[in-house]
């Protein structure tokens, strides 16, 4: 072979016998044309380049040297071919960026690290590679390591990687599949206990592979599938150790099976390689059950070669379809909520400009109307997303119903009968009371809608333990829950709609009539907050719609008195620290509060609102953007201002948040949270109510 000319140095002339042990990878080094190349031939080469060349090329293992500073200039082993596919022909000796350009983001700055000292080895790092080297989601195991000159310089790079793609893949596989095997044990189970010719029947037609072994590694019966899967016969099959037909790397842990079954444990989920006739291998997963008394077990094996990529591409569909369904409902709504924001202002401004001042309102009542409804879409999609912010508190959901009745009353109108049945005893949950009530109001309206010509609504409370099947069953933890039903006499829902009616932008309303997002903000507050919601509906009988809540066991609800708020809210008085990094949103806050009769001052960041605490002024309370710049965030600040002033109120306003960063859903005692965007009267009330506890 040519590749035999580059493994000795004899083999090579003096200038290049430094390139010698590299079989196929030299070939191409020699053969490649230098001249114009920014290292010159490779005679010129500094010796340093080229005794860690050596070293790569006479190395084993899958290895590459990336040489330079400015631009790195590829070269690898023979070890490393498999891995380039069509880019073989022409990499070696090419700039690093363009061999992996399809895989240059994620690389560059984990070689930018190990060119200032931070040397890493990653296991099964995600790649996302073109589809000319095969597969197109892969994963890597491998390690940077740098190559110093005489002076401490970083001159290069050497890289050890291995593809870990295909076992990546099987312990996925391996995964989703116990399930299907833990039927297929009981099932061999069954045949081997029966004997039957229902048995027979299986063993003949089953694409599984069935067979009878001893202890000793002969199979000794095998079912047809074994030659239609793998291409053995029988007779090969049974003539030879079962071992020789399973990769070599697969020896030590069958061997380990073998002792298991040998001790009398049933073996299920083992994975192994198993070598079809023509060399190439499939990947099985055995089950393996030993008889008692005897050298004999059973085996049944599943092919997991092509379910796992016909799994990825079924949920890269799905997920794609809803990507489209949400992105399309959303532009949709949102560019008419624009239009009408935009179109009323600049109506306002035509108006003002050519002096017409009459009936001004009207436009500005318009653009505020959109603007509200744009707020509730994207609370709608939070909720949804479950990344809206909460504030969650101890809740009487009793009297929360009690006080929402005339309201509810009133939405759903004289022709449908209302019926509020409270448990007695209802235990606390610790939720938004707002979204609690948003979601039963929604409940209300679309069971007043599913009934044209009039019904009864029922709103019913209850306490649940659900035990383990049951809360399984139900997609939540066991334990004690709290339940609030709404349920109608109207037309119900098939399975198909009661399958999508949690879905973003699915309504089975006529058009303009609703959004398709009621359901899913629903759905969205209840898992963020710990519980479900189900439904249970008839076609023809009506609907129910339950939502569970788990159980609060800490203070009993804060009962306020609505005069005294209100009336702390309007008297004002005090000064506040504003920390926003948006400058009018400050201003905003500033005008309105000074307008209440606030001392109000301001932060543009973290620090500077550190500085005014640290300056000993008088603040009564903080008010603080969650997602602040420099390095600080919202409850950072509140911390550190609470450390420097213990017990100082705190009022968090945010647009979206993690809840991480505020606590997880579990703020301290005096601080309170405010969603953006907030109208006038919501901040003062905010600010009177927690001015007033001071």
């Amino acid at each position: 072979m040519i590749s035999d000319l580059y493994r000795t140095p004899d083999s090579l002339p003096q200038h290049l016998r430094f390139l010698a042990g590299g079989g196929e990878a030299t070939r191409l080094i020699v053969e490649r044309d230098w001249t114009g190349h920014p290292m010159g031939q490779p005679e010129s080469w500094p010796d340093i380049l080229k005794s860690n060349l050596s070293t790569v090329l006479n190395s084993p293992e899958s290895m590459i040297l990336a040489w330079g500073t400015d631009e790195l200039t590829f070269f690898f082993n023979e070890t490393y071919f498999p891995l380039l596919g069509p880019r073989l022909a022409w990499a070696m000796g090419a700039p690093f960026h363009e061999v992996w350009a399809d895989a240059w983001a994620q690389a560059k700055p984990i070689i930018d690290d190990a060119f200032v000292g931070r040397s890493q080895r990653f296991t099964d790092l995600p790649w996302k590679l073109d589809t000319d080297r095969g597969q197109a989601d892969t994963w890597f195991t491998f390690s940077y390591s740098r190559i110093l000159d005489a002076q401490g310089e970083v001159v290069g790079l050497f890289i050890l990687t291995n593809e870990t793609t295909d076992r990546v893949l099987a312990d996925a596989a391996l995964k989703r599949s116990q399930d299907e095997l833990e039927a297929a044990n009981r099932l061999l189970e069954q045949r081997v206990e029966e004997r039957t010719a229902e048995r027979d029947r299986v063993w003949q037609l089953t694409n599984d592979l069935m067979a009878t072994a001893r202890l000793d590694g002969f199979l000794i019966q095998v079912n047809p599938a074994w030659e239609r899967l793998l291409g053995w016969t029988e007779e090969e099959l049974l003539s030879r150790p079962f071992v020789e037909i399973i990769e070599a790397a697969d020896h030590a842990e069958t061997a380990d099976v073998v002792a298991r079954l040998s001790a009398g444990e049933v073996v299920s989920g083992f994975v192994d390689h198993v070598l079809r006739r023509d060399g190439t291998a499939r990947t099985i997963m055995w089950t393996a059950v030993p008889e008692a008394g005897s050298d004999l077990f059973y085996i049944i094996g599943r092919d997991l070669t092509e379910q796992h990529a016909a799994e990825d591409a079924l949920r890269q569909a799905q997920k794609m379809q809803a990507v489209g369904q949400l992105t399309g409902g959303l532009a949709h709504d949102f560019n008419n909520l624009l239009t009408g924001m935009m179109g009323n202002l600049e109506l306002l401004q035509l108006r003002l400009t050519s002096g017409r001042l009459e009936d001004l309102d009207r436009f500005v009542l318009a653009a505020q109307g959109a603007g509200r409804r744009a707020a509730a879409l994207t609370q709608r999609l939070l909720a949804f997303s479950r990344r809206q912010t909460l504030d969650p508190r101890p809740v009487d959901v009793n009297r929360l119903v009690a006080g929402m009745e005339d309201l509810i009353r009133r939405t759903i109108g004289p022709a449908n009968t209302l019926e509020v049945v409270g448990a007695g005893g209802l235990w606390t949950a610790n939720i938004d009371a707002g979204q609690l009530e948003n979601a039963i109001l929604n409940l209300c309206i679309n069971a007043r809608d599913a009934m044209p010509e009039g019904g009864r609504i029922t709103i019913e409370t209850a306490n649940k333990w659900l035990d383990e099947r049951t809360a399984r069953s139900r997609d939540l933890e066991p334990g004690q829950y709290l339940s609030v039903c709404v349920t109608d006499t109207g037309t119900g829902m098939d399975e198909a709609t009661v399958q999508r009616a949690f879905e973003p932008f699915f309504t089975t309303k006529p058009l303009g009539q609703g959004t398709g997002l009621g359901l899913s903000m629903i759905y969205g507050f209840a898992r963020q907050s710990g519980g479900q919601v189900r439904i249970y509906s008839e076609v023809g009988i009506g609907t129910t719609m339950c939502i569970y809540l788990p159980r609060h066991l800490g203070d009993e609800p804060d009962e306020l008195d609505d005069e005294t708020v209100s009336a702390t809210a309007a008297s004002g008085g005090g000064t506040v620290l504003v920390v926003d990094d948006e400058a009018t949103i400050r201003h905003l806050i500033d005008e309105i509060l000074d307008d209440a009769g606030y001392t109000v001052i301001n932060a543009a960041d973290g620090a500077a609102g550190i500085k005014v605490l640290q300056s000993g002024a008088q603040i009564e309370l903080l008010i603080t953007d969650v997602g602040l710049p420099g390095g600080m965030n919202g409850r950072q600040v509140a911390d550190a201002a609470r450390h420097l002033r213990p017990g100082l109120k705190v009022l968090f306003i945010t647009g979206y948040a993690e809840n991480a960063a505020v606590g997880n859903g579990h703020l301290e005692p005096g601080m309170e949270l405010l969603t953006k965007p907030f109208s006038l009267e919501a901040l003062t009330a905010k600010v009177g109510e927690m001015m007033r506890r001071r």
